[in-house]
């Protein structure tokens, strides 16, 4: 029913790793919305793609965390149209965009310190508050 999702020249998502299942769609739709099952579940065994390396295949799993299901499958589902096929190209091109966003690299994050001047406005704002409540407090009556 589906073929491979292919990411790029080195990693794809082969057929057998992709479970393609058609539901009913919730919402407006007349009188087809009852009978046609045009929403579509992929599901996506993520230890059979292809070409991943160790550290993307633990990004990909991070950044589909929380769209796994019980047996460690991602879950895309879509119903952006009433169209089956639509949907279903839908929902692989959403797994093929999380599988190339796994494979970049998080850039590492450069060790700096406030400026300055920062670190002097955030203490004399934290002078001006303090001395704005000391004026509140009841002086000896």
């Amino acid at each position: 029913m589906s073929r491979a999702i292919v990411v790029n020249s080195v990693v794809r998502v082969p057929e057998k790793a992709l479970h393609v299942r058609a539901v009913r769609a919730s919402g407006p739709g007349g009188q087809n919305v009852n009978k046609v099952a045009t929403k579509v579940d992929l599901r996506v065994d993520l230890d059979a793609v292809e070409g991943l390396s160790e550290a993307a295949r633990s990004r990909l799993r991070a950044l589909c965390r929380h769209r796994l299901d019980a047996d460690g499958r991602l879950m895309v589902s879509s119903q952006a149209t009433r169209n089956q096929a639509r949907n279903l190209e839908d929902a692989r091109d959403r797994v093929r965009a999380l599988v190339a966003a796994a494979l970049r690299e998080p850039r590492p994050r450069a060790v700096s310190a406030p400026p300055a001047g920062a670190r002097e406005r955030r203490l004399d704002a934290k002078k001006r508050r303090s001395a704005l409540k000391r004026e509140r407090t009841r002086h000896g009556d």
